[in-house]
């Protein structure tokens, strides 16, 4: 029948308008500055570095995977190396363009070594248009605790992946 599908939805509002005046389940709006709705555990904004013990030693490798998946090619990595030119396993400097990120997540996902996620920091402005929405290595790196703190699902798999990678094998018992 003509219409029916409009009538269906319309009796859904109704029924929704009139529900929100009795139940705060239905109520769609928040008064932002002053109420906020809670972020979801997987819920993705600006990616952002992890350190473990000291930000001088972060996890990242400088492996520049996250840079060559990157959509938009707002990643740059640079490689650090020590006084005789030889490449060490970390970044001498690691930049972010938030204001070119489109807040994918492939960054995160194709990490090897769970050093890059997607924080729920969301309210980034700022006065300068692009130089001040390039994020360096100091702004990214955060610790652990955070982490846990906004992710506490994926902190506690990954700290025991990376617990049991550090723990030795027993020696095989001999006969």
């Amino acid at each position: 029948m003509f219409g029916f599908g409009v009538l269906k939805g319309m009796l859904v509002t109704i029924q929704n308008f009139f529900a929100s005046y009795f139940s705060k389940d239905h109520l769609t709006t928040v008064q932002y500055p002053e109420e906020r709705l809670s972020a979801k555990e997987r819920y993705r904004n600006f990616p952002f570095l992890v350190y473990d013990q000291a930000p001088e030693d972060p996890r990242c490798v400088a492996c520049d995977i996250c840079a060559k998946e990157c959509p938009p090619k707002c990643i740059t990595i640079v490689r650090d190396s020590d006084a005789e030119g030889k490449p060490l396993k970390r970044p001498k400097s690691f930049d972010i363009d938030y204001s070119i990120c489109m807040n994918c997540g492939i960054c995160e996902e194709v990490c090897p070594f769970d050093a890059i996620f997607m924080d729920h920091e969301f309210e980034l402005a700022e006065y300068g248009r692009f130089e001040d929405l390039m994020y360096h290595k100091d702004r990214l790196l955060k610790p652990n605790d955070h982490f846990k703190k906004i992710r506490p699902t994926d902190a506690t798999r990954i700290d025991a992946k990376l617990a049991a990678k550090t723990q030795k094998p027993a020696p095989p018992v001999g006969n």
